[in-house]
């Protein structure tokens, strides 16, 4: 399995690659119109009106945390990043530095050969596993084994969020061994759904008994993992036929709303040969941010089109795959029901709609059945990762 090079230095030397200070630009242009909606004003936000909070604001300062690396210079990227990084090669704060980094501009990195460029691969502990740490995991399942996906610009080690990891704890309430996912999330979901079944292919080849996989997805992750089984079912995989189930946390099925405002910011932008080279900040941001608009999950989705062009939704209905229990469990921030909370803001990145796979096109509606579904009130997007409520739910689903 190829594995991500942990070397400072190297580090260093693909940071210095990067001309990417431009991101600023367009993470204030969008932050300011997610200002906007959230506020209801239905006027633009001022320039220097207070910014975003909660997960929305920490996407946006992940963002520049990133950008402002790179934009000072390469003498005060030594400096910066060397707190980062510290006396030892990997850390938690490295680890989040160069997730948000991929899924902000993953699919430039690829291109260029960066030796930022996260790979798709398992890791426990922050740390790959080669095969020999695979198959021995796998043996100690006794096939019981849950696979977590993570989400856009996250990382597997962001399982854990305030010392609860949903892995880990069903490891230790039912007895299933955690294998987790880390990928570039800036790539093509569906780049990145043939990755996931390829790997997933590896797992069964390496079982000596049928599995009894579960698979728990956050956000994109939800994306790959139903776009990994797409692909597995074309290409005949058996690794399908040992899927349980997929329980999908707050993933954007049909979309969010904060790419499809990008997306009317590159046209709008575009109008004036005045503000047109403003447009262009948009369009650095990566194939996998710009997947979120509908929820692209195929090649088709996306091939042969301009990814930031104005158009309507142009994806090839992908229902839930046959033989797997579906789950989805969403969230908003609001107390109650009602029509601005649930179908604009709802965890503060994705509407509850989208997350429940609710469409007008009978097509493309992913149908969860009615017991296979939640909605947490009180809770924000990252929120899903550790509330209560949800962990008693999934432990319940996936016992069932």
């Amino acid at each position: 399995m190829t594995q991500n090079s942990t070397n400072p230095s190297t580090d260093l030397r693909g940071l210095g690659n990067l001309t990417i200070d431009a991101i600023i630009g367009v993470t204030n242009i969008v932050e300011s119109l997610h200002l906007t909606i959230a506020g209801g004003s239905g006027t633009a936000a001022a320039p220097d009106q207070q910014r975003t909070k909660g997960i929305p604001g920490l996407v946006y300062r992940n963002i520049r945390a990133v950008t402002g690396l790179v934009g000072n210079g390469i003498d005060i990227v030594l400096d910066q990043l060397s707190l980062v990084i510290g006396d030892i090669e990997s850390s938690p704060r490295r680890e989040a530095l160069l997730a948000t980094l991929n899924g902000v501009l993953g699919d430039h990195l690829v291109a260029s050969s960066n030796p930022l460029a996260i790979p798709m691969q398992f890791r426990r502990d922050g740390q790959p596993m080669d095969e020999q740490a695979l198959t021995e995991t796998i043996q100690q399942s006794n096939g019981k084994l849950v696979l977590l996906v993570h989400g856009l610009c996250l990382n597997d080690l962001q399982w854990n969020r305030e010392g609860h990891d949903h892995g880990a704890a069903l490891a230790r309430d039912l007895g299933y061994v955690p294998l987790y996912v880390h990928y570039n999330t800036g790539l093509h979901i569906s780049e990145n759904g043939r990755k996931l079944s390829v790997l997933l292919k590896t797992i069964s080849d390496l079982s000596p008994q049928p599995l009894e996989l579960v698979i728990i997805a956050h956000s994109m992750g939800g994306l790959v993992a139903r776009s990994a089984c797409h692909y597995g079912q074309k290409s005949g995989q058996l690794w399908l036929n040992q899927l349980q189930k997929i329980i999908f946390l707050g993933t954007p099925h049909h979309g969010a709303p904060l790419e499809k405002g990008g997306n009317w910011i590159d046209v709008v932008m575009g109008i004036s040969s005045y503000s047109a080279p403003f447009s262009r900040l948009g369009k650095i941001r990566s194939s996998g941010f710009t997947d979120l608009r509908y929820g692209n999950v195929v090649d088709d989705d996306w091939q042969g089109r301009d990814r930031f062009q104005l158009s309507g939704d142009p994806r090839i209905p992908v229902p839930l795959p046959e033989g797997v229990q579906c789950y989805a469990i969403a969230a908003t921030t609001a107390n109650g029901s009602s029509k601005l909370g649930d179908d604009l803001i709802g965890d503060s990145l994705v509407p509850i709609s989208s997350v429940l796979g609710r469409h007008n096109n009978a097509e493309l509606n992913l149908l969860f059945p009615e017991n296979q579904q939640l909605i947490g009130r009180n809770m924000n997007h990252l929120d899903l990762l550790n509330n209560p409520q949800v962990y008693e739910t999934i432990q319940k689903w996936v016992e069932t």
